[in-house]
């Protein structure tokens, strides 16, 4: 079926941030750095990763996918944002609109999955540490990555489909600064009860059944830790989930303060914020939580500009 049957429009305008003109300068800066920050950020853990045959590990094999996903999460959005924001304009094509809607729900849902492994990972580390090598095996790693992309995709796919099918009569302005899937079907006058039935009900694979995961693996690990405390074994937990958990707890967080809590006041602001939070701040941070917080990627950036130094 043609789109031109589907839609009147054949581009959306998005509303700029909530910012004052003057400020447009400053505020530009500040998210020119951050995605800088979020891709050469992550690229030094991928490369550190690729480079130290000691981070040749299963948990270090998901954080490298988890640290390209993120490069390639903050990439939907961000140079569009700071395109519009560099030449004044607003307008994205209903093309450009459906794919940018497409790639963000594949690497919101790849990061959801990752990040479940990684949680796995971490309680047969734990739990079962005796079994560890043989659980995590080369090829169960590789199979949870590619079952990642493949629930990823399928989510995406899905969603743009539906999405495809909708009218979009009433106007083309979206009160965000990217397409965001709940704007878009505020914004239609087609009948939407089809997709948030299918956000009610892929929403819960993709986001609440890998969240339930991950409080079941941190719940064992914490049984574990409790049935034989010691110093020793509280630190070492520390040292190898608190990372990770700092991490989930800026995903799952944004998430939650972005499409479950009810807001008062003006709700686009709060949106278009807290989506700032979600596209950009938590994936700049998570390679300064790994780098300040693990001391074998510190060992490795420290080896690695060591060996750089010497063969100068």
């Amino acid at each position: 079926m043609r789109r031109d049957n589907q839609s009147s429009v054949s581009k959306f305008l998005l509303l700029r941030l909530p910012i004052q003109p003057e400020q447009q300068g400053m505020y530009y800066a500040l998210f020119l750095g951050m995605y800088l920050t979020t891709v050469l950020g992550n690229l030094l853990i991928i490369l550190l990763i690729r480079l130290d045959s000691r981070l040749h590990t299963p948990m270090y094999f998901f954080l490298s996918h988890l640290a390209l996903t993120d490069i390639s999460f903050s990439s939907v959005t961000a140079p569009k944002m700071l395109m519009n924001m560099l030449t004044h304009t607003q307008s994205i094509s209903y093309a450009g609109c459906i794919s940018q809607d497409f790639f963000f729900l594949l690497f919101g849902g790849l990061d959801s999955f990752l990040l479940t492994s990684m949680a796995y990972d971490r309680y047969v580390a734990i739990c079962h540490p005796l079994h560890y090598t043989r659980i995590m095996s080369q090829n169960l790693c590789f199979l949870l990555v590619v079952v990642s992309w493949v629930l990823s995709f399928a989510n995406a796919l899905l969603h743009t489909l539906l999405l495809a099918r909708l009218s979009f009569l009433r106007g083309n302005t979206l009160p965000h600064f990217f397409c965001d899937l709940s704007a878009l079907l505020k914004l239609s006058s087609s009948d939407t009860t089809v997709n948030q039935l299918a956000i009610l009900i892929v929403g819960s694979v993709v986001i609440t059944l890998p969240f339930i995961c991950i409080l079941v693996s941190y719940g064992h690990i914490g049984a574990t830790i409790l049935r034989k405390p010691s110093i020793k074994g509280i630190c070492k937990a520390l040292s190898t989930c608190g990372s990770h958990l700092s991490v989930v707890s800026l995903y799952y967080g944004a998430i939650i303060g972005l499409y479950f809590v009810p807001s008062s006041g003006n709700t686009n602001d709060k949106d278009v914020i807290v989506s700032v939070l979600y596209c950009l701040v938590t994936h700049m941070l998570n390679p300064f939580i790994y780098s300040l917080r693990n001391r074998d990627m510190k060992g490795a950036l420290r080896n690695i500009l060591s060996r750089t130094k010497n063969s100068m």
